[in-house]
């Protein structure tokens, strides 16, 4: 008698996207997504999206590291005197063709806490918000298929802020990769072009909640948070005060639709 088929997971699915499934396996994937088309097409933008990643960061998988990159050096340049913003994302960058679609490597344990999530979303701010031509994936017409798509990678419920009251208007969403794995960013606008980003990414067990502290790397400026256990960091161009509005302006409205 042949054992019962185990069901189709998201582990499954990540698995199915970075082709790490066996044979068998994956054929029981591909059955259970001619079951499910709107499963399916949300499996095949992940595959465009690893696709398009892998390609855009090919050069820096391939070429050697180099000698200024060296993680040693970077760290101790990061104890002596702040990191410029190239050498932040150029740490990212690394990691992401390194690491291929679902894994991030370092060579060493990577920082936690509100230090690194403010790292990673000012690298974020740095790449995305300043593209005028495509700042995000997901436009915020297609607001329900984005909230679904990352949460389903996060694995936690995530979905926009609505910053309209407070001047912001949503431009749509990405997924982003760090060295803690994937996150959500939600990219706004204002009058006259002038950005703001949301970062958010499950943080470690052992951080859960804090307060809304201040954050800066190099000329960025931003606040950071953690919520029950998920870490929220937002970078504006914009004096400090206003930066402490918006972000309790998002997290009251996170924690009313709990």
């Amino acid at each position: 008698m042949n054992e019962p088929r185990p069901p189709v997971s998201e582990e499954d699915l990540h698995a199915y996207v970075d082709s790490q499934l066996d044979a068998e396996r994956r054929a029981a994937v591909e059955r259970h997504l001619r079951i499910y088309p709107e499963l399916a097409t949300r499996v095949a933008t992940d595959i465009s999206q690893r696709d398009a990643l892998r390609e855009a960061f090919h050069a820096y998988a391939a070429a050697p590291i180099p000698p200024q990159l060296n993680l040693t050096r970077l760290v101790e340049a990061r104890l002596t005197r702040r990191r410029t913003p190239w050498r932040a994302a150029a740490a990212v960058l690394l990691a992401l063709g390194l690491g291929g679609s679902s894994g991030w490597w370092l060579g060493s344990r990577p920082p936690t806490g509100l230090g690194a999530l403010a790292e990673e979303a000012a690298v974020s701010y740095m790449v995305y918000a300043v593209d005028q031509r495509r700042p995000v994936e997901i436009s915020a017409e297609h607001r329900s298929d984005m909230t679904r798509w990352l949460s389903n990678r996060l694995n936690r419920p995530v979905s926009p802020p609505d910053l309209t009251a407070v001047g912001y208007e949503l431009l749509g969403g990405r997924l982003a990769a760090s060295s803690h794995g994937a996150a959500a960013l939600f990219v706004y606008e204002k009058a006259r072009g002038k950005r703001l980003i949301i970062y958010i990414r499950p943080m470690a067990e052992k951080d859960q909640t804090t307060s809304i502290k201040p954050v800066d790397v190099d000329d960025l400026d931003g606040c950071a948070w953690i919520d029950g256990g998920v870490g929220y960091s937002l970078i504006a161009n914009e004096n400090y005060a206003q930066l402490l509005e918006l972000s309790r302006h998002v997290r009251q409205e996170v924690a009313s639709r709990r």
